[in-house]
């Protein structure tokens, strides 16, 4: 693990779509590139590259590597903060994922999932990541997303994993605000960050605490979405309140289908990508559901 401490990135922080030619085939770099400034130019601190949205499942080494290489280049352009998703289930293997990060200076930390479908025992996740952080040579944000990982934690195992040395935060997307999250919101400690990664949610887990977001929606609306950040960090209720309910009605048309189908097709709408394609078993966003987004975002221009 790297020696040198970083800070933990306060505020917006944007887990970018990965364009797609027409057919699919192809990467659309110059795409990527553009709107990582796009968004950077609106309000967030960063980016996260191969994250979910990034439908990192179905790219290519050599695609992965161009996606970072993009990232990084912009981020080090922008002085912006960039994480890199990076290690699944098997611990080895993560580790390898991990170092090959050591290439790459601009990169901030490492997203990294509690191992899915495995469903190790909550001591084996913090063997898991003990082992992690030991080799890695960036911080690691843990990504704690039991619908997706099968596998939920308590909040003194999630304590216990920000003790490790090397463990900067969680992404914690817990699908709602349960007993654990209030617990670990409530631990108040200077050491750990915490980026609230439900899009729905993020509004009240900014107003418990939370450091910022990791958020797919913030895609649209970006301006928005910082905003609601800056105004929950500084206690501005008034204004905090009102907006965090309207961006949770586009989070909610964003997610009406699968993850980054609908968001694709509304940011093909409005000629920031070339293609709304996504990879298979992924499919395109019906048209209703990218209308009803388009529709729900226009609110945000009047």
């Amino acid at each position: 693990m790297t020696d040198t401490p970083t800070e933990a990135p306060r505020g917006l922080l944007v887990p970018l779509v990965t364009p797609f030619t027409a057919d699919g085939e192809h990467v659309a770099l110059d795409a990527l590139e553009a709107l990582a400034h796009s968004l950077l130019d609106d309000g967030a601190i960063g980016l996260v590259a191969l994250g979910t949205t990034g439908e990192p499942a179905t790219l290519d080494t050599a695609e992965k590597d161009a996606v970072v290489a993009v990232c990084a280049r912009v981020c080090r352009d922008r002085a912006a903060s960039l994480i890199v998703g990076a290690g699944g289930n098997d611990t080895r293997a993560s580790v390898q994922a991990l170092a090959a990060l050591a290439d790459r200076p601009e990169i901030h930390a490492a997203l990294t999932t509690v191992p899915s479908f495995t469903r190790p025992s909550e001591a084996g996740v913090v063997a898991h990541f003990t082992r992690l952080a030991a080799h890695s040579p960036v911080p690691l944000i843990i990504y704690n997303i039991p619908y997706r990982t099968g596998l939920t934690l308590g909040v003194e195992t999630l304590l216990r994993l920000a003790d490790i040395p090397g463990v900067m935060g969680f992404k914690h997307a817990v699908g709602g605000v349960d007993q654990e999250t209030v617990e670990l919101l409530a631990a108040e400690r200077d050491d750990l960050a915490i980026w609230a990664g439900d899009d729905l949610y993020v509004s009240p887990m900014l107003a418990l605490g939370a450091a910022g977001g990791i958020l797919a929606s913030a895609h649209l609306a970006t301006r928005h979405f910082a905003e609601l950040i800056r105004a929950w960090h500084v206690v501005d209720a008034d204004t905090a309140r009102p907006l965090g309910h309207a961006l949770a009605r586009l989070s909610v048309a964003v997610f009406s289908e699968p993850n980054p189908t609908v968001l694709k097709g509304v940011l093909h709408r409005q000629g920031r990508i070339p293609s709304p394609a996504v990879r298979l078993p992924l499919l395109p966003a019906q048209a209703a559901s990218v209308e009803a987004a388009t529709a729900c975002l226009a609110q945000f221009d009047k």
